[in-house]
């Protein structure tokens, strides 16, 4: 009797697929529109089925941490640009539409248009000067930038000083809320994907990989770095006007670290340079944290604890992990 043994085979659809006819088939079809349908599907139904009000902020939250850790992820996973200020993007964008909602008036669909625009622009103004220093440096500098602004509001009092800026103009109701996220999200996620795959996004990746390659080769590396900080910024900043609407209210805690850490936390937990992955982990952890609420001050030890465990087990992360499974066959064939 003959012994057996266990055969791996990477990405089959692929050797099945290299012809246009061979996509024709109903499991060929199936097996590449199942992981991008799916999500979409899922997103679009959790707002309906989501018990109370409670669950639908709580998802909300985690809605927009990830779409927070997506922008995160493309600035350092693909750029080479590791920000310990993220916080610095969404702060901006939370008080420009906070300003805008209670000084002047402006409704919604004015004003995060506005924050994202503006905040990206004022964002990538102050990091352009940086973008010639590398590494950790880098990321120091970034990680001073609000904790800058949060004094420089404190001390001279402006846009509502340590009271912060209330009068802030409410979504009109909650579905609107989650469903303007579920439908940022997939743009982002789908657009930021699609970026990576033109022309623009294999540069990006080439400067990541060797800036000093790419420089001699004549092309302007500030400027295409430049280009990356205004797009991550542009998409933290729509996030910080969104969180000022919900809340009605933007103060000094909108520029809390956590802002920077949590994108970092959620990009390694859901798998890093995935964009898909930063999302996933964002939809781990935020629930988590919720859930050890009631633990009181102990539930940040708990959580730590966990996150690390959870790193030292799957340090690939869960986006990967479930890709290269997805992505495998294996079966008994005779040794």
């Amino acid at each position: 009797m003959s012994e057996l043994r266990k055969e791996r085979i990477d990405r089959p659809i692929k050797a099945r697929t290299d012809d246009i006819y061979a996509l024709m088939g109903y499991r060929e079809i199936s097996y590449l529109l199942l992981p991008r349908v799916l999500p979409i599907v899922v997103l679009l139904i959790l707002p309906l089925i989501v018990p109370n009000l409670y669950y639908l902020r709580v998802l909300n939250i985690a809605l927009s941490f990830a779409i927070l850790a997506a922008s995160w992820d493309f600035l350092a996973n693909y750029v080479g640009l590791v920000s310990l200020g993220h916080a610095l993007f969404f702060g901006i964008g939370a008080y420009t539409a906070g300003a805008f909602s209670a000084y002047f008036d402006l409704p919604i669909f004015v004003t995060i248009p506005l924050a994202t625009l503006i905040g990206a622009t004022i964002s990538t103004a102050l990091i352009y000067p940086t973008l010639k220093v590398r590494g950790i440096y880098f990321s120091l500098i970034t990680l001073a930038f609000p904790l800058l602004l949060a004094r420089l509001i404190e001390a001279t009092d402006i846009l509502g000083g340590t009271l912060g800026i209330t009068d802030v103009e409410g979504f009109p109701n909650p579905w609107v809320e989650s469903y303007l996220l579920i439908f940022s999200l997939i743009v982002v996620v789908f657009g930021l994907r699609r970026l990576l795959g033109e022309d623009l996004g294999i540069v990006l990746r080439a400067i990541k990989d060797n800036d000093l390659t790419v420089e001699a080769s004549g092309i302007n590396v500030n400027k295409y770095r430049a280009i990356a900080v205004f797009i991550s910024s542009a998409i933290a900043s729509f996030v910080g006007a969104y969180t000022a609407h919900s809340y009605m209210f933007v103060g000094l805690p909108y520029l809390n670290l956590e802002y920077s850490i949590f994108p970092i936390a959620a990009t390694v937990v859901g798998g890093m340079s995935s964009i898909a992955g930063a999302a996933i982990g964002a939809f781990i952890l935020v629930p988590l944290s919720e859930a050890l609420r009631e633990f009181g001050t102990l539930r940040i030890a708990i959580y730590s604890l966990l996150l690390m465990l959870f790193i030292a087990i799957r340090p690939e992360g869960i986006y990967m992990f479930l890709w290269r499974k997805y992505h495998q066959i294996e079966r008994w064939v005779k040794a």
